[in-house]
Formats: structure tokens, sequence, C-alpha cells
């Protein structure tokens, strides 16, 4: 397996662990299960997921970069958890 990180909104890792609790699982396979079915075709709602895409394109485009440093990293992912509605 690959190490791949991303940045949740608070609903979604509260969603991810009531779904992980109720299939007895982790939250990581539960994400690799979805994505399977994502990826596999098997999610119905093709407009909803290209819309989702086309919403959240440039979202990013004024955020900060970390540096790599020793402790940056950590201090960019405070400043965005901070920073989340």
């Amino acid at each position: 397996m690959q190490r791949t990180n991303i940045y949740l909104e608070p609903r979604q890792t509260e969603e991810l662990d009531r779904l992980a609790a109720q299939e007895g699982t982790s939250r990581a396979e539960v994400i690799r299960r979805l994505l399977d079915r994502g990826l596999s075709g098997r999610i119905k709602d093709d407009a909803a997921a290209r819309s989702a895409i086309d919403l959240s394109f440039g979202i990013l485009v004024d955020t900060e970069v970390a540096p790599r440093e020793p402790g940056a990293r950590e201090e960019h992912l405070n400043r965005m958890w901070q920073s989340t509605p």
C-alpha cells in the first residue's frame, strides 16, 4: 500500500468514524472501500460527482504550502485545522 494524506471536513471525519464503528473496521479501510466503489463505477450519481469536482477546482490556489523543514508541516496542519469553520 502507498500512504496518502488528505484533508477532510470535520463532518466527513465524523461520518467515516461512524461507518468504521458500524463495520468494526478502521477509517482507512472505509476510505479504501469507498474509493474502490467510486473507481469501479458503482457510484451512480456521476453528475453530483462531477459537480463536486468542478466546485472544488482551484479552491486551494491561495493556500500556503508548508516548507519541508522539521516542525513546519505540523505548524501548517495546525493552521489549516484552526482556519476550518
